[in-house]
């Protein structure tokens, strides 16, 4: 998961009190080579959060590896106490979670390819809310009690999971919207994230049994597809994006400016000006928006001083939106609509009644 936004290391540090203290590493600077000092599974099935990715460059590639090949080596020379030298390897196992915030998104291609992308609400709406959440805690009208039982509850649930091997029996059913770039890495990450879903619903699913390993498991349902659905539908979009977050949140500011002001143009320094942005960040803005033609330039008019700009499509961002919002949902008619012998086919293994009302009396 990587996060932009410039209060970036707060609003981790407030989603990292909800993870179980075993089940984290924070990190403020390491090295590369650091990582491969670890204890063999030190790292195994940890969530590694780093404070701030601009600083932490050189630990990119092991936690890539770490979280694609599931495992890094390293092979070092090496003295024994008698002084003799051989060559031992170093080896750290995953898989790992990884969670970094950076404001530049585009320099870490390689591991947002690996991850879900998650961008800062910038709206004034969400300004208000923080600022009156701000003025309330300093008037001392927080319950902070209260805010530590909850975080605290949160905790303990997820001590509660239990390691059980999920089965998705509508996978086959699912294609991503063929507007998403890079679609193999994402249709993993789709998967598993509906994957992830069932796993923390583990206890309202009944437990089945492979009839030939006698393996536990549990299946995916209709809901956990639409609760993914709901949940990954804003992470899709931004997949399918050809501009970067930032410069996609500023183009949709300024079709808000210029719809409340029924505008068609605008000039660089009207823009700045309303929205409080920066000659430099605009300039580059303006550079990716006019490259991949959401902006034009007007041609000049005679006594004309500034440039002017225009909006090619104004509604592109929702067409796109209403394209991925529709491949999901046909998805999600494609199951509905099978039939009962197509649902036949789905893999599902028995035991027997009396084993496996113990077993799912004993889960809950």
């Amino acid at each position: 998961m990587v996060v932009q936004e410039l209060v970036k290391t707060h609003l981790q540090s407030k989603v990292a009190e909800l993870i179980p203290d075993e089940d984290k590493v924070e990190i403020t600077v390491l090295s590369a080579n650091a990582f491969y000092y670890f204890n063999r599974t030190e790292l195994q099935h940890k969530l590694i959060l780093i404070e701030d990715l601009d600083g932490a460059e050189s630990v990119l590639y092991p936690l890539r590896e770490l979280q694609s090949k599931k495992r890094i080596t390293k092979t070092v020379v090496h003295k024994d106490r008698k002084g003799t030298t051989k060559t031992i390897h170093l080896t750290v196992e995953g898989p790992v979670s990884v969670s970094g915030c950076t404001t530049q998104e585009s320099i870490y291609e390689d591991n947002s390819n690996r991850s879900f992308l998650l961008y800062i609400d910038e709206s004034s709406e969400q300004d208000k809310k923080i600022m009156h959440y701000q003025r309330t805690e300093s008037a001392g009208r927080i319950n902070k009690q209260e805010e530590c039982s909850a975080s605290r509850f949160l905790r303990d649930v997820q001590r509660m999971l239990k390691p059980i091997k999920v089965i998705n029996p509508y996978a086959e059913y699912l294609e991503l919207p063929e507007s998403v770039f890079k679609p193999r890495r994402t249709n993993s990450h789709y998967l598993q994230f509906i994957e992830a879903i069932t796993f923390y619903c583990q206890y309202q699913r009944e437990r089945k049994y492979d009839e030939q390993t006698g393996e536990e498991y549990i299946e995916t349902t209709v809901q956990d597809i639409q609760q993914a659905n709901k949940l990954i539908k804003e992470t899709l979009l931004r997949k399918s994006d050809e501009i970067t977050g930032a410069c996609r949140n500023y183009l949709e500011e300024l079709k808000k400016y210029l719809h409340q002001n029924t505008q068609t143009t605008f000039t660089a320094l009207e823009i700045r000006r309303r929205l409080k942005v920066k000659k430099t960040t605009q300039w580059r803005y303006h550079k990716q928006l006019i490259e991949s033609y959401y902006l034009k330039k007007q041609p000049k008019k005679k006594g004309q001083t500034s440039i002017k700009y225009e909006i090619t499509n104004p509604n592109e961002y929702k067409e796109l939106e209403q394209q991925i919002t529709e491949a999901l949902q046909e998805c999600v008619s494609k199951i509905d609509n099978l039939s009962d012998s197509d649902r036949s086919t789905v893999p599902t293994c028995s035991t027997p009644k009396t084993e496996q009302a113990t077993k799912t009396k004993r889960a809950s």
